[in-house]
């Protein structure tokens, strides 16, 4: 029995508008990167969540593909293109509203709000960097899909991939960058006469996370 074109075409939109939810999985993830802290995030809960969840709808079609070789009856149109034309308005809809509304508009905006956050927790004797960081996050959201999106090979096992990717991105490109940043901290700390020791462990346990990772592989191996 064929499948009926308007359930085509649903399956189709709701592939075409996957991308588009990963992005507002990361405006959520933003969101909750504050609630659980700003500098430090718990595994399992929203912020990694959210992550989590912005990954797999980018690689859905993978997803798809990988149950399918398993055996699993998946019914995935050929073509991407939506032929009815009200479920093609509401997809054009959707893309408008993500790109040029949320993704241009609102989160900038949001952005800025944690940034006057960050003045409030300051005038509380509160840590700023918490809603600083959360602020960086969310303007780079686009970049930090765009990052996820490069990582996809499209194969059978493409999330696992990404995962992996963004580790190695983490590893290699952001911990030397907060390296640097603890030690800066860590001057600033001894220059007024405050807790500085843990900024320097901080700082050496940033540029040798991939060493230790790979030990207790080795150990565990």
């Amino acid at each position: 029995m064929n499948t009926p074109g308007l359930l085509n075409d649903l399956i189709r939109l709701f592939l075409n508008l996957a991308p588009l939810a990963g992005l507002g999985c990361l405006v959520l993830a933003g969101i909750h990167l504050r609630r659980e802290g700003g500098i430090n995030f718990s595994i399992g809960a929203g912020f990694s969540k959210w992550m989590f969840w912005a990954i797999v709808f980018v690689t859905l079609p993978s997803i798809l593909g990988f149950l399918a070789a398993r055996g699993v009856n998946v019914p995935i149109p050929s073509g991407v293109e939506v032929s009815t034309n009200w479920l093609r308005t509401i997809e054009e809809g959707l893309v408008y509203f993500i790109n040029n509304l949320l993704i241009r508009r609102l989160v900038p905006t949001l952005a800025a709000y944690f940034v006057l956050r960050s003045i409030l927790d300051s005038a509380e004797g509160h840590n700023p960097l918490k809603s600083i960081l959360t602020a960086m996050f969310l303007l780079s959201v686009s970049t930090t899909f765009n990052l996820i999106w490069s990582l996809n090979n499209s194969t059978e096992l493409s999330l696992a991939d990404v995962l992996d990717g963004l580790w190695n991105y983490l590893a290699g490109k952001i911990m030397p960058v907060a390296a640097g940043l603890a030690i800066i901290g860590a001057i600033f700390n001894f220059a007024t006469a405050r807790p500085w020791l843990r900024l320097v462990a901080c700082s050496l346990g940033f540029l040798a996370v991939s060493s230790l990772w790979r030990l207790i592989l080795t150990m565990m191996g």
